[in-house]
């Protein structure tokens, strides 16, 4: 345990000096216990506040629980999963944790133990030149698999299962900075010890 303490502690520090960069962003999608899944997205508070201004320029926030719910709305406008036949997830009641790296949680439901395909669309973020999020799934029994959303797959993937991992439909050449990827493995640890306090612990948030 102090193992991973001291590398979610050092992922950290590493993310503070990349939190600033607001075109960098991820969206992890993991399935917990008892097929249930959970999906987080972050950034810089940079990035969220650019793309609230932008379109909610006609309300202006007064409060920071007002621009929190701006941004819940605004991510539940611009990402859409589906599975399978094409069924689409439903989302939970949303978190967002403020900072200079920024968070939004949303339990997810209806995605399949038997799942045999996603497509994935995050225009989160596209109002934001050179946008680029690492997207990761993690499934029970699957390999830990990343892909990339950004301008040149215009921020949408269709994957299928082959195996024990998922696979692009259509590869897409896509570059992204190797050493934000590194930053990316570290943030996934802090994540897999965040979560539980999130969602499970604070259901009063």
């Amino acid at each position: 345990m102090k193992k991973y303490i001291l590398i979610y502690i050092t992922g950290l520090f590493s993310l503070l000096s990349y939190a600033h960069n607001a075109d960098a962003s991820t969206t992890m999608l993991v399935e917990k216990e008892n097929n249930t899944w959970v999906l987080q997205i972050s950034s810089s508070l940079t990035a969220f506040q650019q793309e609230v201004r932008t379109h909610f320029a006609e309300t202006p926030y007064k409060t920071p629980e007002e621009f929190q719910q701006m941004v819940l709305e605004h991510i539940k406008n611009n990402l859409e999963i589906s599975y399978n036949n094409g069924s689409k997830i439903n989302f939970g009641q949303g978190i967002v944790k403020l900072g200079h790296e920024t968070k939004v949680v949303f339990e997810v439901f209806g995605i399949p133990s038997n799942l045999q395909s996603l497509q994935v669309t995050n225009t989160t973020f596209k109002d934001i030149g050179r946008s680029q999020s690492a997207l990761f799934i993690f499934k029970d029994g699957f390999s830990k698999d990343q892909f990339i959303l950004n301008n040149e797959n215009e921020h949408s993937l269709e994957l299928k299962a082959s195996g024990n991992k998922f696979v692009i439909v259509n590869q897409q050449n896509a570059g992204f900075d190797s050493k934000y990827i590194v930053l990316i493995v570290l943030s996934l640890l802090a994540f897999s010890l965040l979560i539980h306090k999130i969602i499970f612990s604070n259901n009063d948030v």
